[in-house]
């Protein structure tokens, strides 16, 4: 790997990379990695990455795991080779795992990506898969049912081998041998069925000696009556290794005409492998997808160094290459300078090689065609080098390499000689390198890089700061203020004496102590602003969230009044509707009361009561009623009562015990127990008209808005009926009741006529019928509304 790459750790980051691969090749193409130096390359890259970031946080990971390189196996089998059950179960995995991808994918098709041209490199071949699955059990064993041949092989072999121990068993049991066995087992010997005989009695059974045993008291004897079983196992175990090569080559061959499309699918699922393990790194780092650029412009916005801890590491913000193009950073030591660098170094190089990186959305990185780097202890006691050689030997090498496409980062430049002359080579190579267009970032220690930060054009200065108060770095970098040493605080918090700190101050030299004051100034003037600014963003915050939740508040409250508009325009409907209702029953009435010409005193008491009850459910502002009230008679189930508490009425369920304080009712669907002395009992009223008692269901005097699904009009007369049969349904449509019954009789068919005629041109019915068998049949009529 190149150097300035490894200074820069990118081969940690790589075997991190590796870590996450799902597969040997793609471990091994992961530490190979080198960045690329094409945009359009980088980018498309990226974008694969940040493709595959996202299919794995809406979709999961493919599973890839378990992906063997079998090109060799597939070469050898396309020239006509037979391979081993091994090797063919390895392409069978490969293509069951090659089948999973292609099903994975098909279940995230509706998303595009710019990985779908992978995905379609992927070829199934689900009949050879199975095929290999079905044939081949283990590494050792094939299946029965490979070959029906194979299958009938075995099956004989099992035969023969049952004749032989069967064989064997009768000798073993036989009285006769029994005292010439050693013991009483049948083993095998060369693949051939014995039993051990005493070596003294071998003569004794006759047959053929296969073995004997270590101390030869054993003698292995395979008894004549086995020697053509075990000839015939022999023959067919060489006919069934025979059929077992020939399925292998079978399936060989079958392999190896699909060794190009293997060999396609293979490579791209590597490479989706090595995608979604950049995925699966940038997820543990929090990583997101920057923006490139060829013009040299760095802007990383809450950057963390990917090989820090992330929960100790500080987010820092670094630019460089948009308003100046060299960045000199000052401060202490351990606070944070080299790690900036790094940072700035190693998110570039991880961004060229097609990785996420640790920072904020829309950070934005450039394309260089080289990363030049020198940092850290490169003193060589080999090369007889010290530590300013060493680091001199880099720079002339940097100094060599450095164009206008170049990143260069050096660490401490000019350390370990002189001062005086470590700052002015400093500034002299700072210039050169500046003359060759190239965008640096340094770090030092030297005041008289500062000052030329200070008074050069297009040099930046930056420091990590430092707070003296807890001896601690804080680990952000601050662009625009040139760093202080901080040493005579330090040094004073420690514990040195203050007239030792005072004269290493006049020792200073008062340009030094002026410029150093200048600094302290500065430095507190930004802490000031910056406490300022912290304030005055969390001003501004708060004030928009409050502006948010009363704007949430605003929109509640008038989606409720809305909401309440609607309900009271509701309302305000079904009162009128119910209104109307009761006045046309009332016009009826009196229609019917002039026609009758006997209006009586009881007539007009119930007109009048008709009309104050119109009246009264016709004002939408009604108090509850709050007067004592007292059961006429005890309840019984069936009675229609009023719920005072909710104005509702109800049917009593069961009839209350006579000491009972609560009784079962039924509220519409629901059931409940209630106190009896919230329960108003409303008794049943008849209407007469001119003296002539009418039914219930028969014309009351207002619309009842209890729901009504069966009326009787028997006994009417046609325009009576009719009337009647329009009001249920006007009463129907208020309570929203879907079907109704009309029962009319059968008679001479009048009424029934008169009814069917009239709800043929009902506005409201949507269909009407006879009853079918059980619901009445031509004696009724189911009406179906709207």
């Amino acid at each position: 790997m190149n150097k300035h790459h490894r200074a820069l750790e990118l081969h940690k980051i790589l075997e991190l990379l590796s870590k996450e691969c799902s597969c040997e090749d793609a471990r091994q193409r992961a530490v190979e990695i080198t960045p690329l130096s094409g945009k359009f390359e980088i980018e498309e890259a990226l974008k694969q990455t940040d493709d595959a970031f996202m299919l794995i946080g809406r979709f999961g990971a493919p599973s890839l795991s378990g992906v063997k390189n079998m090109q060799n196996a597939f070469r050898r089998a396309e020239a006509g080779g037979c391979l081993s059950a091994h090797e063919l179960l390895g392409i069978g995995e490969l293509l069951r795992i090659t089948r999973g991808v292609r099903q994975w994918r098909s279940h995230s098709a509706s998303v595009e990506t710019s990985l779908d041209l992978l995905f379609e490199r992927l070829y199934e071949n689900k009949h050879l898969e199975e095929r290999i699955s079905s044939c081949i059990l283990s590494e050792d064993e094939i299946a029965d049912n490979a070959s029906q041949t194979l299958y009938d092989i075995r099956r004989k072999m099992r035969i023969a081998a049952s004749k032989a121990r069967e064989t064997l068993e009768k000798i073993i049991r036989s009285s006769t041998y029994k005292n010439y066995l050693q013991d009483a087992i049948i083993t095998q010997r060369s693949g051939r069925f014995v039993v051990p005989v005493k070596a003294e009695c071998r003569g004794q059974v006759p047959g053929l000696v296969h073995d004997t045993s270590s101390s030869g008291a054993t003698v292995f004897i395979e008894p004549m009556g086995v020697v053509q079983a075990n000839n015939d196992i022999r023959v067919l175990e060489s006919k069934e290794a025979a059929e077992i090569e020939r399925i292998l080559f079978e399936l060989s061959a079958e392999a190896g005409s699909y060794a190009d499309t293997a060999s396609e699918s293979y490579e791209a699922l590597v490479e989706l492998s090595l995608i979604f393990a950049k995925a699966s790194l940038g997820y543990k780092m929090k990583a997101t997808m920057p923006i490139m650029n060829t013009e040299g412009r760095i802007n990383l916005k809450n950057a963390r160094h990917p090989l820090l801890n992330p929960k100790t590491a500080v987010p820092t913000d670094i630019n460089l290459g948009i308003s100046f193009d060299t960045l000199v950073i000052t401060g202490p030591n351990t606070g944070g300078k080299t790690v900036s660098l790094k940072t700035v170094g190693l998110l570039t190089l991880m961004a060229m090689c097609g990785l996420l990186i640790p920072a904020d959305e829309k950070s934005e990185l450039s394309v260089f065609s080289k990363v030049l780097v020198d940092i850290g202890d490169e003193q060589s006691i080999e090369q007889s080098l010290s530590t300013f050689s060493a680091h001199m030997t880099n720079i002339v090498s940097i100094l060599g390499e450095a164009n206008r496409s170049s990143l260069v980062l050096i660490d401490e430049l000019g350390a370990g000689t002189d001062p005086v002359e470590g700052a002015a080579l400093a500034v002299s190579i700072l210039e050169r390198l500046r003359m060759k267009g190239a965008k640096i970032a340094s770090t030092t220690h030297y005041a008289e890089l500062k000052e030329f930060a200070l008074r050069t054009p297009g040099v930046e200065n930056g420091c990590c700061e430092f707070d003296v108060a807890s001896l601690r770095p804080t680990y952000k970098l601050l662009i625009g203020v040139p760093g202080r040493s901080n040493a005579f605080a330090i040094s004073k918090r420690l514990g040195i004496e203050d007239s030792i700190v005072e004269r290493a101050q006049e020792l200073v030299s008062s340009e030094s102590r002026q410029f150093e004051d200048v600094v302290e100034t500065l430095d507190s003037r930004r802490q000031e602003l910056d406490e300022e600014l912290k304030k005055a963003r969390e001003a501004t915050l708060k004030a928009i969230n409050e502006k948010k939740k009363a704007e949430e508040i605003a929109k509640k409250a008038e989606e409720k009044a809305q909401r309440e508009i609607e309900k009271a325009r509701h309302e305000a409907s079904l009162l009128l509707s119910r209104t109307k209702a009761q006045a046309d029953a009332l016009i009826n009435e009196l229609e019917d009361m002039k026609k009758a010409k006997n209006l009586t005193a009881e007539d007009k008491s119930k007109l009048r009561k008709s009309i104050k009850e119109m009246e009264e459910g016709a004002d939408p502002i009604r108090e509850k009623e709050q007067e004592e009230y007292t059961l006429p008679r005890p309840l019984k189930a069936g009675d229609t009562v009023l719920l005072r508490d909710i104005d509702k009425k109800a049917t009593v369920l069961e009839t209350p015990a006579a000491n009972a304080n609560t009784v079962f009712v039924q509220a519409g669907i629901i059931k409940t127990r209630t106190d009896i002395k919230n329960i108003k009992l409303l008794e049943a009223e008849k209407v007469t008209l001119g003296g002539k008692s009418l039914r219930k269901t028969g014309r009351p005097s207002k619309i009842d808005t209890r729901p009504v699904t069966e009326i009787d009009v028997r006994g009417y007369t046609a325009e009576e009926a009719l009337m009647t049969v329009d009001r249920a349904i006007d009463t129907a449509v208020l309570t929203n009741v879907h079907m109704m019954t009309v029962i009319h009789g059968k008679g001479t068919g009048v009424l029934r006529k008169e009814i069917h005629a009239f709800l043929r041109h009902h506005k409201a019915v949507k269909s009407f019928r006879l009853g079918a068998f059980g619901e009445g049949e031509a004696g009724v009529t189911v009406i179906e509304f709207k």
